[in-house]
């Protein structure tokens, strides 16, 4: 079963919602005991960095959730927000973040930008896949996905970087480490690739 993890911060109808267009079952959890008998996880995200790992953290999910996926191997996906508390840390707060893969989150260095304003990133962006992976299966990727974001992913390694875009500099805006996935971007607000990414990620 799909748990999408509710712990007060993301899109989390809208996930639910197009996991039930697909006919796929989903479930919402909001406590530690929502999250038994979960095959998959999403972990949504929307605002500031410590704000949601603080809401995370008071949830009562968080421990369960770290078993779930560092034990037990559950895949995961992290969405905007919920991508960037997967990483060791970020510019934008002094909270610890997840470490479940290796890398730092920066703010997006607008010494390239012409865009006004230049943050956030907002609006549709391509992507340019760096390994044949089957959650992408389907994607076009000149057509991309929804971004609403100020700060990147800096990965320590470069083999978890499952997709790149350009805002003034290429990106990570997909990575990936085994079971783990994250994603800058906005699936649940991206139309026909969005939806490709939850059913592929569903049949992992």
């Amino acid at each position: 079963m799909i748990k999408i993890i509710a712990y007060g911060s993301g899109n989390v109808k809208a996930i639910s919602n197009i996991f039930k267009r697909l006919n796929i079952a989903c479930e919402i959890a909001e406590t530690k005991s929502d999250l038994d008998g979960a095959t998959k996880l999403v972990l949504p995200g929307v605002g500031a960095f410590d704000q949601s790992m603080k809401l995370f953290r008071e949830s009562g999910m968080f421990d369960e959730a770290n078993r779930l996926v560092l034990e037990n191997r559950t895949p995961v996906i992290g969405v905007c927000v919920g991508m960037q508390m997967m990483a060791e840390f970020s510019e934008e707060g002094s909270c610890d973040g997840l470490s479940w893969i290796k890398g730092q989150v920066k703010k997006i260095d607008t010494q390239h930008l012409t865009q006004k304003p230049a943050l956030p990133h907002m609006g549709w962006n391509t992507i340019e896949p760096q390994v044949d992976h089957a959650v992408l299966k389907d994607v076009d990727k000149e057509k991309g996905f929804y971004f609403l974001h100020s700060y990147r992913f800096h990965c320590e390694n470069s083999g978890d970087i499952l997709a790149t875009s350009n805002y003034g500099g290429e990106f990570p805006s997909a990575v990936y480490s085994n079971n783990i996935f994250g994603f800058q971007f906005h699936p649940e607000k991206s139309h026909s690739n969005g939806i490709s990414v939850f059913k592929n990620f569903a049949g992992i």
